[in-house]
């Protein structure tokens, strides 16, 4: 009989040189291949991702496609309240449209009471700073406590952001020259609502301050649902009180969002930068362990 001739490329062939890859063979599989044992895989990761659909990053390492994390809500954060804070403060400097409707409202919701008075008082200094203050000092111990370097930096910069307030209100207190509403005695300077911006600062900067060294997920969705009936407390007791228009305490919202996303981004940065400068510090110890 005669015999079957052996195709080229077995084990048996000799000819010299690498061998040639298959389609559809899975060269991880091949002995001494780094991953070897995952199919179709060269980097020990899960296949969940053909390898065709990955971008490599810089400098050729594994990289994913869709943008940084974060970059799109930080311009969110940031341009959505300072676009309505320019538009409000526009209509009321021209006495626009928005004034003479801020007006009607304002006429409708104005209903003053004990409560609104003490909804109201949550947003002066001496109770909203204070509270920043015992969260900064609270928060400040723990991260020195944990060793955490540059642990003061989150303190110092809420204070800073607490002292932007009145250095923003205050002048456009004067440029704007807004008179307050039939409630309150005859006066100008009402725009925008110094209480609701050290509300929203004050409050906001605790909440941040505090998230991170609570464990369990139900305190902290507590604590940011309290940060929130209070700042939107503030803000409706002014209203209903008659103390500032409604456009003066939406103006403030604005101008306290932007401050908070700012102080976020502040803080982010520097305990980035922190964590990188730990890792890249070497050793101490000179001799074997």
């Amino acid at each position: 009989m005669r015999d079957t001739p052996r195709p080229q490329g077995t084990v048996g062939d000799a000819r010299p040189g690498p061998p040639q890859s298959r389609p559809g063979r899975a060269l991880a599989h091949t002995t001494g291949a780094l991953g070897s044992g995952s199919p179709h895989r060269s980097d020990g990761r899960p296949p969940q991702t053909p390898r065709g659909a990955r971008r490599s990053g810089p400098f050729g390492r594994p990289g994913t496609t869709p943008p940084v994390p974060g970059r799109p809500a930080f311009f969110l954060l940031l341009l959505l309240p300072l676009v309505c804070f320019a538009l409000i403060t526009w209509q009321v400097v021209a006495d626009g449209p928005l004034v003479r409707l801020d007006e009607r409202l304002s006429g409708a919701l104005v209903r003053p009471g004990r409560l609104s008075e003490l909804l109201a008082d949550l947003g002066n200094v001496p109770v909203a700073v204070p509270v920043l203050a015992l969260a900064a000092a609270y928060a400040a111990r723990r991260a020195r406590a944990a060793g955490t370097d540059r642990w003061w930096r989150p303190a110092a910069a809420a204070a800073l952001a607490m002292a932007l307030v009145p250095a923003i209100v205050v002048p456009l207190k004067v440029l704007t020259d807004r008179p307050g509403t039939p409630a309150v005695p005859p006066a100008t300077g009402y725009y925008p609502s110094g209480h609701t911006a050290t509300a929203v600062v004050a409050y906001g900067c605790a909440t941040l301050l505090l998230l991170p060294w609570l464990r369990r997920a139900a305190a902290r969705r507590g604590l940011v649902a309290l940060c929130a009936a209070l700042v939107l407390g503030v803000g409706l007791g002014l209203v209903r009180r008659g103390y500032h228009w409604p456009l003066d305490v939406l103006a403030s919202w604005c101008l306290g969002a932007v401050l908070l996303t700012l102080y976020a981004v502040c803080v982010a940065r520097v305990s980035g930068s922190s964590r990188r400068t730990s890792a890249g510090t070497p050793s101490r110890r000179t001799g074997p362990s």
